[in-house]
């Protein structure tokens, strides 16, 4: 515990904090759930709030004590969301660790006949869109043992595809979860093996995620550099296909919000108009399955990105004005609208427009505002500076369920 690192008593923090040794007993114990002076706590003993685990020395597992909390009738759910961030990762963080296992030394594989591995692939993909990331965690490990079985056993194309896919997947899980290391890792992998397989679209799609992770660990020039190429391979397929047209236009849209992302104004508003152009004439419905289910809105969705990136919150939101939940089929695509728009109007001084689209995102979705770390901060501001704007308290209530 912090407060005994220091060999404090509880008195003594109590006298940092202005508050009893009482009240300190009571933070420790987890019978206490003021948000503010739990912040205040945690950075006088240096103890990070979010960590997963007994935060500030709080007795018993986080999940445990969210648990009982959640039962009491009467128990303000603002009052609960000092442990929502404790609570909510325990299970997931014992999984990470499991994928993590498997990154670091390829697990046995399952026994799954190898004829499965399409129909795997598409259930993993399925739980990321339907946001359902701790049945993902789970499903990873086995995944990966048995497309490395696949690809080792025949060494054809298709199969070392298909094991450049699932690290795509456990990249894409991993960015959005805020782990930049082991996503790093996925998408290195990805990558050598998409070149491997000579497919254009595996390419570009593990191209897409490693350029995310740069972009998130600051190299946003390396970044481009990777979409760059992965445009220029994708281009030679001579966009025959609609599955070529929507990767080329996903790979335009990445290469504008990285390019958003390094500040460049210029080169990401070419590159969105160029995405926008290069998806007028997809369907307004991706087909089942797709690998890159591009259409004008999830184009106008990227637009919204790439203006919030740029720091013009008004371009954004009018970027933003005609799109609508039901333009996309997935529920975490509709999640990621809402949380997008709910971050330019953040970006504007918004609150009640910015808790409006949270709320939305978490009735969709809950992990899409509570399992990304750039979703959860926004939500924890505004708490803290505008604890009483409508939808605040529900929007609380749903991400600590």
């Amino acid at each position: 515990m912090g407060r005994q690192a220091r060999g404090w008593r509880q008195r003594d923090l109590g006298a940092r904090l202005s508050c009893s040794a009482s009240t300190v007993s009571r933070l420790e114990q987890g019978h206490h759930h003021d948000l503010p002076l739990l912040r205040q706590a945690a950075a006088a003993v240096g103890v990070p709030l979010s960590l997963p685990t007994m935060s500030l020395g709080l007795s018993g597992p986080p999940a445990t004590t969210v648990v009982a909390v959640r039962n009491s009738a009467e128990e303000d759910p603002m009052r609960r969301r000092p442990l929502i961030t404790a609570a909510v990762f325990a299970a997931p963080l014992s999984l990470l660790a499991g994928l993590d296992t498997a990154l670091a030394a390829t697990p046995e594989p399952t026994g799954t006949p190898a004829r499965t591995l399409d129909t795997r692939l598409a259930a993993a993909r399925g739980q990321f869109d339907a946001a359902a990331h701790t049945d993902l965690l789970k499903a990873l490990p086995g995944l990966v043992a048995d497309t490395h079985q696949a690809a080792t056993a025949t060494r054809h194309d298709l199969d070392y595809a298909r094991l450049s896919c699932a690290y795509t997947i456990a990249s894409q899980l991993l960015n959005k979860l805020g782990h930049y290391r082991q996503s790093r890792l996925t998408a290195d992998r990805a990558a050598t093996y998409a070149e491997v397989s000579g497919s254009a679209l595996a390419v570009a799609a593990a191209a897409r995620e490693l350029a995310a992770v740069l972009r998130h660990q600051g190299q946003e020039s390396a970044a481009q550099g990777h979409i760059e190429a992965a445009v220029a391979r994708v281009e030679t397929t001579g966009l025959a296909t609609d599955a070529q047209a929507a990767a080329f236009a996903q790979m335009l849209c990445s290469t504008a919000y990285t390019a958003a992302a390094a500040g460049d104004r210029d080169q990401a508003l070419t590159m969105i108009r160029e995405a926008a152009r290069a998806a007028r004439d997809l369907p307004n419905r991706a087909p089942a399955g797709r690998l890159f289910p591009m259409t004008p809105a999830a184009v106008d969705l990227y637009a919204v990105g790439v203006h919030w990136a740029l720091g013009d919150a008004g371009t954004a939101l009018e970027a933003g004005r005609n799109l609508r939940a039901d333009q996309f089929p997935t529920i975490e695509r509709k999640g990621r609208m809402h949380t997008d728009l709910a971050r330019a109007w953040w970006q504007q001084g918004r609150p009640e427009q910015t808790a409006t689209e949270l709320l939305a995102a978490a009735r969709l979705a809950p992990a899409e505002v509570r399992d990304r770390p750039a979703i959860r901060q926004i939500v924890d501001d505004l708490y803290l500076k505008h604890p009483h704007v409508g939808g605040v308290r529900d929007l609380v209530a749903l991400t600590a369920a």
